[in-house]
């Protein structure tokens, strides 16, 4: 391999932030976990992210090759909606560090819209091809859902970074076809490479030990594990959950978000009392990333009700534990649930319809064993390392023919 050094533009996901809380989730983990895997391919990774609030030091090692560099770039306590304007001074700060540490960077790759913006114009700077993953895009995340918006201005930098940039990695058709159908991306462009999973962490345990750890009962026991905001459609969960008859006792475990002064989670809550169930609807809070595959393991059936998901990591997660999936057919996680085999898709949002396959699979130890061996066998396929290989490979061959 030919490729020696990169550089990561992740300007305000952090890849050390705790997951879980405020809006560090999946993408801070890609990021994290792409890098020490392109790590042990040899390829040193800098990830450059915006200083914040929990003191790291400038640059902190993750793996032998890989290392986080944070720079300062507007007040710390700046919410993610006002860091537009910050982005000048973080490209300013990166170009600095790298002339004073002689740094040369053989490929950009940014993720998220702020990130792209900034990564464009290091990739100019240094004249090397300027990779994107976008994670979210706005005009697909209000087409999902009413109510949903999004800043003009990152709509038109998301359209602007289609046209300009080397190459886009996606991680499903449904992805790219947006992209073509909703920015006019040229399809050739765009490469699909999908999310990974830790597969040493994330694996199948032993099930009554794993219910033991977590305090959990003989209970029939739903999962759901995200950030509580409305995309992530826990509400049409909470009501599935209050539709499941047939007299066995049924809870839902609620992982993510922060338990107290969050008025999603309250609302949540008061709708759990109001339909009657607030008794079988545990909020258990964020959890150390270490720890959930206890919570898969435990769980009869792992569900992401969400109205937008690029991807859908916590499905690939329970899917690599061996539990299986009761999901919406969005985004990515038709291209990582099998209906059928390791779960369910379900087009329509409405309780009764997730309630169903819920009974279902709740109904048959057999089945859930049978398509818990399904999805483990999908996940082993996509590794960290065997998706950083993949990414690797775009790097390399957009490398530029011409002097620097």
């Amino acid at each position: 391999m030919n490729l020696e050094r990169v550089a990561l533009v992740s300007f305000h996901a952090c890849p050390l932030a705790a997951l879980g809380e405020g809006k560090a989730g999946g993408m801070n983990l890609h990021v994290r976990q792409l890098a020490r895997s392109l790590g042990n391919l040899g390829v040193e990774v800098d990830i450059f992210t915006r200083e914040h609030p929990e003191p790291h030091g400038i640059a902190q090692e993750i793996s032998e090759k890989a290392r986080v560099i944070h720079l300062p770039a507007g007040d710390l306590d700046k919410p993610l909606e006002e860091l537009y304007d910050s982005l000048p001074e973080f490209q300013s700060r990166v170009l600095a560090y790298q002339g004073v540490n002689r740094l040369e960077y053989q490929a950009v790759h940014s993720h998220y819209w702020l990130s792209g913006w900034a990564g464009q114009r290091l990739a100019s700077t240094w004249r090397v091809p300027h990779i994107i993953t976008f994670h979210t895009l706005a005009l697909v995340k209000m087409n999902s859902r009413a109510g949903e918006t999004e800043p003009v201005q990152r709509q038109e930098t998301e359209r602007e970074l289609m046209q300009a940039v080397t190459r886009i990695v996606a991680y499903s058709p449904h992805e790219r076809n947006a992209m073509a159908r909703l920015y006019g991306a040229d399809p050739k462009k765009v490469v699909l490479i999908p999310c990974g999973v830790d597969l040493d962490t994330f694996r199948p345990l032993d099930r009554e030990n794993a219910r033991k750890e977590i305090g959990l009962d003989d209970a029939k026991s739903l999962l759901f594990v995200g950030r509580i905001e409305p995309l992530k459609g826990l509400e049409l969960l909470i009501r599935a959950t209050s539709e499941l008859g047939g007299g066995a006792k049924v809870r839902l475990l609620v992982v993510g978000g922060v338990l107290d002064g969050d008025p999603e989670l309250d609302r949540m809550r008061r709708l759990a009392g109001e339909l009657g169930i607030e008794g079988s609807v545990d909020f258990v809070g964020r959890v150390d990333h270490e720890e959930l595959p206890l919570y898969y393991n435990a769980a009869d059936v792992c569900v992401v009700p969400s109205f937008y998901e690029s991807f859908g990591l916590a499905a690939l997660e329970s899917m690599a534990c061996g539990t299986p999936v009761v999901a919406t057919r969005v985004g990515g996680l038709s291209t990582i649930v099998e209906h059928g085999r390791s779960g369910y898709l379900k087009p329509w949002r409405c309780p009764d319809a997730f309630a169903g396959s819920l009974e279902v699979i709740l109904s048959s130890r057999r089945l859930q064993q049978s398509m818990g061996r399904s999805a483990r066998r999908r996940a082993e396929g996509m590794s960290w390392d065997a998706v950083a290989a993949q990414v690797a490979e775009v790097y390399e061959s957009n490398f530029p023919t011409g002097p620097r």
